[in-house]
């Protein structure tokens, strides 16, 4: 029998073979070293770069960047530019908008600068100069916005000026990335004019995007949003529409990929469909931070700059930091803020390692080029990990030195986020009932819910805000700040909605849960529920008071027989106007409409209401 060795296939069947094992060994290698990476708290993007190393020419050479591999590769590219587009959420930064947008144009300009200088300081040539000056500027999104989100930071000033800027460097990203997808890229004249292409060609399908966004989506995810499958299959078939799209127009698919994204990032359903998105995206992002290592030609390639490597990592560490700290602190913000704004974002992103990849392909980089941004790239983003985690702690012992920069005049910008309000779990007839009372009480009510039809109606009375979503999911919970509610009031009968709920709240906040069953209403008792619904027994007790109203005075009982029926006509009426129909002319429990909660509404209840599969 022949033997069979890499690179040799004898059928297309060994072949195919052979490229499914190399798939299968990415996972398998990726997935251990990222859980050591987790236990060191370094992210995993760092687990699968190193991944590609190990198992490509570098260390052991068993994989390649072929078949299926590569298919899975550009799939997980695609779908990390449209999970960017997914985080774009205009609304989040409108406060401090214009600032941003300076911060963000100032420190593109200038950190481009300073990689340019450090890069030709340290002996590189034009082409090398040029590729590794525009691919260090960008700023690592993911493991920035994943780090800020888990310590709580991602709705505070520093951490939104945080975001805006990221917003503005993706923006720049995708051009940068349009532009080295091009076929072939000759002098400076041909440069200009494939860039003018790509902008005019943005800008259309951009236009597309926004325009979608405001007159198409919203009434196409209304009727599909409550199918949880059908949501997430919609909004995958409208990325892939976009890849089309720019696939005709001669730009890179992905480039479509995430102007899909940004249009659904501006409907209110794009924090559920951001966590929905978010783990098919971490499978073939693995495989593709996995194929950027697999193109370093060996380990000469990977070390042939890795002093330069170091270098290049301290001075842009340090010299990106006082640039972000000059141009914040220009623009007003208190030395506080402005120093965690700053230190959030040192690191050279793992988008340099895509931008060199691309470089190669076009033939303007070796891979010892992408050597040298890959150590850079695994060396300030291991460190800048640890950084991002202890920034208070760091901003603590260097306060009185930078406190020389502090002013009298200086004074953050207000931004909006939710701190000690109130939140309703679904909105039902225990909600519902209980939201006037909250209202009074707390500056802000916030309400999660994940059926469009309730959101509709929320939006038509305007009084309350609100996240649509499953609670289950961490973006929505983030949206509306649990931590920092002071009561919150759950309707859902799950027992482990209810428990995750007491987990994550403030220790001193009011939280009322529901139960149906009295082992379920101790355990969150235990866990700390400052009260416990229990239908059941609260309808027994309300039988039990109308009862004795009836025997003992009989004109009271009347009264609240037709206050109840007052309440559930007013809201059937809600629900007719929700769906367009005609007002019936006949009482209620007239024409086959029961008196009483639907048995959707019971069901919704029953299974955790917003929170059903």
């Amino acid at each position: 029998m022949p033997s069979y060795t890499k690179g040799e296939t004898n059928t297309p069947l060994m072949s195919e073979i052979a490229l499914a094992a190399d798939f299968a060994i990415i996972v398998v290698v990726a997935t251990i070293i990222g859980l050591i990476a987790r236990q060191t708290g370094q992210p995993t993007i760092i687990a699968y770069i190193i991944t590609g190393i190990i198992l490509g020419p570098v260390a052991f050479d068993i994989v390649t960047d072929e078949g299926l591999v590569e298919l899975m590769g550009n799939l997980g590219f695609a779908f990390l530019l449209f999970l960017l587009g997914l985080k774009m959420r205009f609304e989040d930064i409108r406060e401090i908008l214009p600032a941003v947008t300076n911060v963000a144009i100032g420190q593109t300009v200038l950190q481009t600068a300073l990689a340019f200088t450090v890069a030709w300081a340290l002996g590189f040539g034009t082409e090398e100069i040029l590729v590794i000056a525009l691919a260090t500027v960008f700023g690592a999104t993911p493991i920035i916005v994943k780090i800020l989100t888990d310590k709580d930071e991602i709705t505070s000033l520093p951490g939104k000026i945080d975001v805006g800027v990221l917003i503005v460097q993706d923006i720049y990203l995708v051009v940068v990335l349009a532009l080295f997808a091009t076929d072939e890229l000759g002098g400076a004249a041909d440069i200009a004019s494939t860039l003018g292409v790509i902008l005019v060609m943005m800008s259309f399908i951009a236009i597309f995007s926004l325009f979608s966004s405001r007159y198409v989506l919203p009434g196409l995810f209304r009727r599909i949003a409550d199918n949880k499958d059908v949501f997430l299959v919609v909004a995958i078939a409208w990325a892939f529409l976009f890849v089309a799209i720019a696939e005709a127009t001669n730009l890179d698919p992905k480039v479509g990929a995430f102007l899909a994204g940004l249009s659904i990032a501006q409907l209110p359903y794009s924090k559920e469909l951001e966590d929905r998105v978010t783990p098919i995206t971490d499978f073939f992002i693995l495989v593709f931070f996995a194929t950027i290592g697999l193109q370093i030609d060996g380990l000469s390639s990977l070390l042939a700059h890795w002093w330069e490597a170091i270098v290049a990592s301290t001075v842009l560490m340090v010299g990106n930091f006082w640039i972000m700290f000059y141009l914040i602190d220009r623009e007003g913000f208190d030395v506080e803020t402005s120093f965690l704004a700053s230190i959030n974002m040192v690191q050279v992103s793992e988008f340099s390692l895509i931008v060199g990849a691309l470089a190669i392909e076009q033939g303007l980089i070796g891979s010892d080029v992408l050597g040298y941004l890959s150590l850079m790239a695994l060396l300030t983003m291991g460190l800048s990990t640890y950084i991002i985690s202890y920034n208070y702690a760091i901003y603590a012992r260097l306060e009185p030195w930078f406190r020389r920069f502090e002013s009298d005049e200086r004074k953050d910008a207000e931004i909006s986020t939710y701190d000690g309000h109130a939140i309703a779990i679904g909105y039902d007839e225990i909600t519902e009932r209980a939201l006037p009372r909250l209202e009074a009480e707390f500056d802000d009510v916030v309400i999660i819910d994940r059926r469009t039809d309730h959101i509709e109606e929320l939006e038509e009375e305007g009084r309350y805000e609100y996240v649509f979503g499953d609670f289950r999911h961490t973006e929505v919970r983030k949206e509306a700040n649990l931590n920092a509610a002071d009561f919150v009031l759950s309707s859902s009968v799950e027992r482990e909605v209810n428990e995750a709920l007491l987990r994550e709240v403030d220790d001193e906040a009011t939280v009322f849960v529901e139960a149906e069953r009295i082992d379920d209403a101790r355990a969150l008792y235990d866990r700390g529920a400052t009260y416990v619904i229990m239908s059941t027994h609260l309808a027994a007790e309300k039988v039990s008071e109308y009862v004795e109203l009836y025997v003992t005075d009989r004109d009271r009982f009347d009264d609240a027989v037709a206050s109840d029926v007052d309440v559930i006509e007013a809201r059937r009426r809600r629900g007719r106007r929700r769906f367009g129909e005609d007002e019936p002319g006949s009482s209620p429990g007239v024409d086959g409409d029961p008196i009483g909660p639907s048995p959707d509404s019971l069901e919704d209840r029953r299974s955790g209401g917003e929170f059903r599969d």
